[in-house]
C-alpha cells in the first residue's frame, strides 16, 4: 500500500509488543479512513454529564475508578519473553549445525488469578518463547512456567514461585456485562508498567477472525469477544479488563488499528471463556471442549440447526435441524459466537438447558455436553490408565496397544527409501492393512502415509508407538494423525487412544 492510496486498511492486532517472529501480525478488513487521536480520559465532572455513569452521582463515579484501580493495579504483571533465532544467513554454516542466532524479545501482561502464584495472559504473548519472566507490581522478577496454552482461545496458564502470597484479581460474571458500562483496561503498553485506562463496552459477543483455525493442531477458534473504547497499545495483550467492582470481567487481547496502535477500539475475551479454559489447563493440561453436536445454518441474528451429529447430545436430546437456539441456560444466543461462549464455559458431561423455537413454539430440553470424539465425561480424560513402560521394539507392540491397532483397523510398514525418495518426505509409516475400524469410518484408506502425529514427525514404528504412550499418560483420549498418499493428496484424521 502506497501514501497515495485513498482508502485504508484497518488491521486487528496483538498487542505484545517486540512479537517472538520478529514481527507483527495483522487482520485486515475495508472501512473507511478514520482520524486517530490521543486517547485521553479524564474523571467526569459535573460539567459533563453525558459522562456519567447510569444509576450514580459523578463523584461516586470517581470513586469507584479509584478502587476498581486499586484492587486491580498489584495483581497485574509484567511478562518479558526470549527466544533464539537462528540466523541462517550463511548456509555454509546452517550445513554445520553451526549457525549463529539472535534473541528476539517480547512483551506483554498477565493477570494473578492465585496468590500461590498461577497466571492467565495471551497465548500468544508466550508462544514460541525459550524464556518468560514474570515482573510483579512491587518489583521481584520470577522465571516463569508454562502449565498449559489453548491456542483456540488465545490463553495461557503460567506458575511462578513467590515468597509470599500475591495479590490477586477476583472473576467477575462478564454474562451480567452491559453495553455502555464503565470498564478499566489495566496492564504494561509500550512497557510502562502498570497503566489504567478507562472506557464503555462498547459491544458483546463480537467475532473478529482474530484466530485461524487449524485441524492439524486440533485449532478451532472460540472468539465472541468484549468490545470496549478502553485505550491499550501493544504490551496491554494479556492484561486485565476490570468492572467498577475491581472484578476480572476480561482478558485485553486485540485492537482494531490502521498502525498497530491504539484507534479506538479493543477487544477482550470474556471472563466466562477465561475461568473455564484456567481450570481445564490446570487440572487437565490441556482444554475440554464442550459441544452440542450440531452443525449450524449461516443466518444473521439466528442460531439454527441444520443438522445433528449422530450419537450427540443434541440428537440424543431430541433437537432437530431447523430448531432455532434461543438461550443456553436461560442466556439468549442469537448468534454463533454468543452460543460458543456459553458452551466454552462447560466441560464434557455437564447438562445444559436449551430452550429452541420449533413451529413458534418454544421448547426447553436438557442436552448432555459431548467432546467431538462423542465421549461425555472430561473425567476419562485424566483418568485413561498409563501404558506399559519399557523399551519397545520398532516393530512390536505391547497387547495394550494390539487392540488399539484393532481397534484403528489398521497395520502399518515403514516406507521403502526409493518411495521416500520418490515423495520428497523424510520419514513416514505407510498403512498396508486396512480393515473396518476407526480410520475406515473417517474415511482413511489404504496407502495412507503417517507423516505426524499431534505434531510430531513419525518416521518409525517407535515414533508412533512413544506419541501414542505419551498421549496415554498424559490423559488425553485421541491423537491426530497426519499424512498423504502417494499421488500427493493429504490427509488428517483423530483417532482415540483408548482400546
Amino acid at each position: 500500500m502506497t501514501s497515495t492510496t485513498s482508502s485504508w486498511v484497518w488491521r486487528l492486532v496483538f498487542w505484545s509488543s517486540g512479537c517472538i517472529a520478529g514481527a507483527a501480525g495483522f487482520w485486515a478488513w475495508n472501512n473507511p479512513s478514520k482520524d486517530i487521536h490521543p486517547a485521553v480520559w479524564t474523571t467526569p465532572t459535573p460539567s459533563s454529564p453525558w459522562m456519567a455513569s447510569p444509576n450514580s452521582s459523578t463523584s461516586s463515579d470517581a470513586n469507584d475508578f479509584v478502587l476498581a484501580a486499586n484492587e486491580s493495579i498489584d495483581a497485574v504483571v509484567h511478562v518479558q519473553t526470549a527466544s533464539l533465532i537462528a540466523d541462517l544467513s550463511n548456509p555454509w554454516l546452517s550445513m554445520l549445525g553451526m549457525a549463529q542466532g539472535r534473541v528476539a524479545e517480547g512483551s506483554g501482561s498477565g493477570v494473578i488469578v492465585d496468590s500461590k502464584g498461577l497466571i492467565v495472559t495471551n497465548h500468544h504473548v508466550i508462544e514460541g518463547a525459550d524464556r518468560v519472566v514474570v515482573s510483579t507490581s512491587n518489583g521481584e522478577a520470577h522465571e516463569a512456567t508454562l502449565l498449559g496454552s489453548d491456542p483456540s482461545t488465545d490463553l495461557a496458564v503460567l506458575q511462578i514461585q513467590p515468597r509470599g502470597e500475591l495479590k490477586t484479581l477476583a472473576f467477575g460474571n462478564s454474562d451480567a456485562l452491559q453495553v455502555g458500562e464503565w470498564v478499566l483496561a489495566v496492564g504494561n503498553p509500550l512497557n510502562l508498567t502498570s497503566t489504567v485506562t478507562a472506557g464503555i463496552v462498547s459491544a458483546k459477543g463480537r467475532t473478529i477472525r482474530l484466530l485461524e483455525p487449524d485441524a492439524s493442531r486440533d485449532v478451532y477458534p472460540v472468539e465472541s469477544f468484549i468490545q470496549t473504547d478502553a485505550a491499550v497499545n501493544p504490551g496491554n495483550s494479556g492484561g486485565a479488563l476490570v468492572n467498577l467492582s475491581g472484578e476480572l470481567i476480561g482478558i485485553n487481547t486485540a485492537i482494531a488499528s490502521r498502525t498497530g496502535s491504539y484507534a479506538g477500539y479493543s477487544f477482550a475475551i470474556p471472563s466466562s471463556i477465561v475461568q473455564k479454559v484456567v481450570r481445564d489447563l490446570r487440572e487437565f493440561g490441556r482444554v475440554q471442549r464442550a459441544y452440542l453436536g450440531i452443525q449450524v445454518e449461516p443466518l444473521p441474528h439466528v442460531v439454527r440447526i441444520a443438522s445433528t451429529t449422530r450419537g450427540g447430545g443434541a440428537e440424543a436430546a431430541g433437537l432437530k435441524p431447523g430448531d432455532d437456539i434461543l438461550a443456553v441456560n436461560g442466556i439468549p444466543t442469537s448468534t454463533f459466537p454468543s452460543l460458543q461462549e456459553q458452551l466454552s464455559k462447560h466441560r464434557p458431561g455437564d447438562v445444559v438447558s436449551v430452550t429452541v423455537l420449533r413451529n413458534s413454539q418454544r421448547i426447553t430440553q436438557r442436552v448432555e455436553l459431548r467432546n467431538r470424539e462423542g465421549v461425555a465425561s472430561a473425567k476419562e480424560l485424566a483418568s485413561s490408565p498409563p501404558s506399559e513402560s519399557g523399551t519397545v521394539h520398532p516393530l512390536s507392540t505391547t497387547p495394550n496397544l494390539e487392540r488399539l491397532w484393532e481397534s484403528w483397523g489398521c497395520r502399518w510398514s515403514p516406507i521403502t527409501e526409493s518411495e521416500r525418495h520418490k515423495l520428497d518426505i523424510r520419514g513416514g509409516l505407510k498403512l498396508e492393512v486396512l480393515s473396518p475400524g476407526e480410520l475406515m469410518r473417517g474415511g482413511i484408506r489404504r496407502g495412507f502415509i503417517l507423516l505426524r502425529i499431534n505434531g510430531s514427525p513419525v518416521s518409525t514404528m517407535d515414533d508412533l508407538i512413544h506419541a501414542v504412550k505419551q498421549a496415554q499418560q498424559e490423559g488425553q483420549q485421541g491423537v491426530l494423525l497426519e499424512g498423504m498418499y502417494p499421488h500427493g493428496e493429504r490427509a488428517y484424521i483423530g483417532a482415540s487412544v483408548t482400546p
